[in-house]
C-alpha cells in the first residue's frame, strides 16, 4: 500500500507546482497501482478486488499530505481504481463499491468531508464507464452503495452527511440516488 502513497506524492508534487490536474493524475496512479495490484494476484478473484478500498484509502492519505483537493483526488482515485478493474477483466461493479468504501473511510481518517467524498466517488466511478465500457447507473449505484457502508460502519453522523451530500448533489442521477436511499423507483 505504501506503494501508492509514494508514487501519488512524486506525481501530486507538479501538481501542487500548478503543472497538471489532479483528478488524471491520480486516476493514472490509482490505475497503475491497482492493476499491478490484481495482475500479482494471478487469477482475479473478488478477494483481490477487495484490495483495491485499501488502495484508495491510502491514496486519500496521500492526496492530502500532497496538500492538494481531496475531492478531485477522490475523483480520480476511484476512477483509475475501477478502470483498472476493467483492464484486467475484474469485476468492475465490485471495484467501484470497495473504491468508493476506501474512498469515505480514508477521508474519514484524515478529517476530511465524507459528504464530499462520497460525491466525487460516484463522480469517479461514473466516469469510468466511458473507459471500461460499463453502465455508468451500475457503477453510480455500486459507488453508492459503498459509499454508505463506509458511512454506516463511521458512525450516524457520517451516515446522515453522506446520505445529505449525495441527494443534494446536482451532477449525480438523482433518480439513481434516490431509489437506493429511500427504497422509490418513481
Amino acid at each position: 500500500m505504501a506503494n501508492i502513497a509514494d508514487q501519488l506524492k512524486n506525481a501530486l508534487t507538479s501538481v501542487v507546482e500548478g503543472a497538471g490536474d489532479v483528478v488524471s493524475t491520480t486516476a493514472n496512479v490509482a490505475k497503475d497501482v491497482v492493476t499491478g495490484a490484481l495482475k500479482a494476484g494471478g487469477d482475479v478473484a473478488t478477494g483481490s478486488v477487495e484490495a483495491v478500498s485499501g488502495v484508495v484509502s491510502e491514496g486519500v492519505s496521500a492526496v492530502k499530505d500532497a496538500g492538494v483537493s481531496l475531492e478531485h483526488g477522490v475523483e480520480g482515485l476511484v476512477s483509475g481504481a475501477v478502470s483498472a478493474a476493467g483492464s484486467v477483466g475484474a469485476n468492475v461493479t465490485q471495484a467501484a463499491t470497495h473504491a468508493a468504501h476506501g474512498a469515505v473511510k480514508g477521508v474519514s481518517e484524515v478529517g476530511g468531508d465524507v459528504g464530499g467524498a462520497a460525491v466525487s466517488a460516484v463522480t469517479g466511478a461514473i466516469h469510468a464507464a466511458g473507459s471500461v465500457g460499463g453502465d455508468s447507473a451500475e457503477l453510480a449505484k455500486a459507488a453508492v452503495m459503498g459509499t454508505l457502508k463506509a458511512a454506516d460502519e463511521i458512525g450516524s453522523d457520517a451516515a446522515s452527511l453522506v446520505r445529505k451530500a449525495l441527494l443534494n448533489a446536482v451532477a449525480l442521477p438523482h433518480d439513481v440516488i434516490d431509489a437506493l436511499l429511500t427504497g422509490k423507483t418513481e
